[in-house]
């Protein structure tokens, strides 16, 4: 599914189901702690769908990195592609590759295939290899690293809006509270703290939604970074083996 179509989907079915509660909240007992949040105002409707939002988007990073972690342990997948490098089992390593099937896997066959093709061709120039194969993880990279970085902006512009539209809809509900005293002549404290108090719900949705937000952003940036490093080490450490010509038999 296309990334527009996937977030225009998620947008409309979020929304509709934090409209869907919030007209239920609207039904509930006086004194429930939900029809104090329905007072809040139609602003409650679209933080509870940001919050929806985070989380959806962080169930699907969460299964899109572990597909992009491949079948077995990274650390282990590596020493042993390092141990078939140094042996000069090329072919054996890009049949590792294939089997594991991790984003880092996809970086370091480009390499290795890279290196077969060089060969066939006899090219010899070492500075050559080395830059031919620093390009093919170059391409390799640009490809991967879309696909592990999905979604991590939508994430992080949810974090930041959040806490702003919860503000907004405390500001309109401050409003509301304010003018309705004005017209309705004596102040009354007890009305004027309830209208208050459903007001602020909105800025506690939209901290809720901020801190989650941010949260999976930077769990997941973490997680990526780390992704990075992995791919980047391991070529490095191939592309000196095969540029050196210490794995050729």
């Amino acid at each position: 599914m296309k990334q527009g179509v996937f977030t225009g989907l998620l947008i409309v079915i979020t929304y509709a189901v934090s409209l869907g509660f919030y007209v239920w909240m609207g039904t509930t007992p006086p004194e429930a702690i939900f029809h104090a949040v329905w007072k809040g105002g139609p602003v409650v409707s679209i933080l509870m769908a940001l919050i929806l939002m985070v989380i959806a988007y962080t169930v699907e990073r969460i299964i899109a990195l572990n597909k992009a972690s491949g079948k077995g342990n990274i650390p282990e997948f590596v020493r042993s592609l390092k141990q078939d490098i140094d042996n000069g089992a090329v072919d054996q390593a890009i049949a590792k590759c294939d089997v594991h099937q991790s984003s880092l896997a996809a970086v370091l066959r480009a390499v290795l295939e890279r290196y077969k093709m060089l060969s066939k061709f006899n090219v010899t120039d070492r500075e050559k290899k080395i830059s031919e194969m620093e390009k093919a993880v170059e391409e390799a990279t640009v490809m991967e690293m879309p696909l592990l970085e999905n979604n991590l902006v939508a994430i992080s512009t949810i974090a930041s809006i959040s806490t702003m539209v919860g503000l907004l809809g405390t500001t309109l509900g401050m409003i509301r509270a304010f003018a309705a005293m004005a017209t309705s002549g004596a102040p009354d404290a007890v009305q004027l703290s309830l209208g208050i108090s459903e007001a602020l719900f909105n800025t506690a949705l939209g901290i809720f939604g901020g801190i989650t937000g941010i949260v999976a952003y930077n769990v997941f940036t973490s997680r990526v970074d780390r992704f990075s490093y992995m791919i980047d080490e391991a070529a490095f450490y191939i592309i000196q083996t095969l540029g050196t010509g210490k794995s050729d038999r």
